[in-house]
């Protein structure tokens, strides 16, 4: 009897977020669907994932706390204010990063950490303090300064959609870059104008790796209209359009072929998926695609958006998560936590997301600490 426990408790999937007060189970594709939408639970794994991923890896990661503070800011009255000391967690990590060389910062998965740390602290200025703090400029600086002469950044190719390619980079550079209130207006300084206006042509003039690279730069247009001519602009909607599914979502398998994601690394796993020649939609697209879509123009009443509304209303798991198999490995399904601020943020957008948190937001005091050794490293997102 002991050495079956023993068996099954090495068989359970691993928590998927754990710290001390902290224990986010495992994400899972049969996890039960729920017969409504609980706000409250989604808003308290959103920040119980972040303040339990801020203890442990002590870095700023694209797929955790760097979409908590791209996403959660702007839904303060949907869900109240979000955790300031996630905010004082950003503005650590910049300091750091303002006292380490330029050689480390170019390296890696840093020039993300980079970005992500301006564009979080953009959005904060944007939606909670609704002004520019001396922290965001600082950033926004060394953001640019850390530019490569292509206007892009550099990228470590191999944790899609998030570490994956520079392009995806240069997208939320612009958007932190037009988002900071006022930073663009009051910009005066030569080199970072013309670190802007480098920004600005990559993004005119590359060619997307994939649709969901076109997504992004749509994405980033809403901000900064500049990027693409209103044909452009058009083109890019209705692509977005002919992604959607028969049952009224997106899936993120359907915007690139499986070489073009992370230089072709998760190809073979990709291809060897089940559900591989028929992928099921997903909370992280279906709640981009909303996003995006709102944000560039479209009505909340428009038939097809109606469509994407009611697959996030209807497939909502227990846990308060919207469910996204990860592109790297099928451990532990980082993706689900962008799958689901995303559809937050998405329903918002709509109208249609329930009126009540049950808690203002906020969850119950945790105390964080420790998460799976083998992730410091590069903060997988597996």
């Amino acid at each position: 009897m002991i050495g079956l426990a023993v068996a099954r408790s090495e068989d359970a999937p691993r928590p998927q977020y754990q710290a001390d007060g902290i224990n986010v189970p495992a994400a899972m594709a049969h996890e039960a669907k729920r017969s409504e939408v609980s706000v409250r639970l989604a808003a308290e794994y959103l920040e119980k994932g972040t303040l339990a991923w801020n203890a442990k890896q002590n870095c700023v990661t694209c797929h955790t706390n760097g979409t908590y503070m791209v996403v959660r800011p702007v839904l303060t009255p949907q869900l109240g204010r979000p955790k300031d000391e996630v905010r004082e967690f950003f503005v650590k990590v910049l300091k750091e990063k303002l006292a380490t060389d330029r050689e480390t910062l170019l390296k890696s998965t840093v020039p993300g950490q980079v970005i992500y740390v301006a564009a979080g602290l953009a959005e904060w200025d944007a939606h909670v303090s609704r002004q520019l703090s001396p922290e965001t400029d600082r950033a926004l600086r060394l953001m640019f300064d850390i530019q490569l002469d292509s206007g892009t950044w550099g990228a470590l190719a191999c944790w899609p959609p998030y570490e994956s390619d520079a392009y995806h980079e240069a997208t939320v550079a612009a958007m932190a870059a037009a988002t900071a209130p006022g930073w663009l207006a009051d910009l005066k300084d030569a080199k970072t104008l013309a670190a802007l206006g480098r920004l600005k042509k990559y993004l005119q003039t590359e060619a997307p790796p994939h649709d969901y690279g076109r997504s992004l730069l749509l994405w980033a247009a809403t901000r900064m209209p500049e990027l693409v001519s209103s044909e452009q602009k058009q083109e890019l909607i209705e692509m977005l359009w002919k992604h959607q599914r028969p049952d009224g979502g997106w899936s993120i398998r359907t915007f690139a072929a499986p070489e073009a994601w992370g230089n072709g690394r998760r190809a073979k796993k990709l291809r060897s998926e089940p559900e591989f020649k028929s992928s099921p939609s997903d909370g992280h697209q279906t709640g981009l695609a909303i996003i995006v879509l709102r944000e560039a123009g479209v009505d909340a009443e428009d038939p097809r958006m109606r469509r994407g509304v009611e697959w996030l209303l209807t497939n909502q798991r227990e846990s308060g998560r919207w469910w996204t198999r990860s592109l790297n490995t099928d451990t532990y399904h980082f993706i689900t936590y962008s799958g689901t601020a995303f559809p937050l943020r998405a329903l918002a957008l709509c109208n249609a997301l329930p009126n009540s948190t049950g808690s203002g937001g906020q969850s119950p005091a945790v105390a964080p600490t420790f998460l799976p050794e083998e992730f410091v490293r590069y903060g997988s997102p597996g």
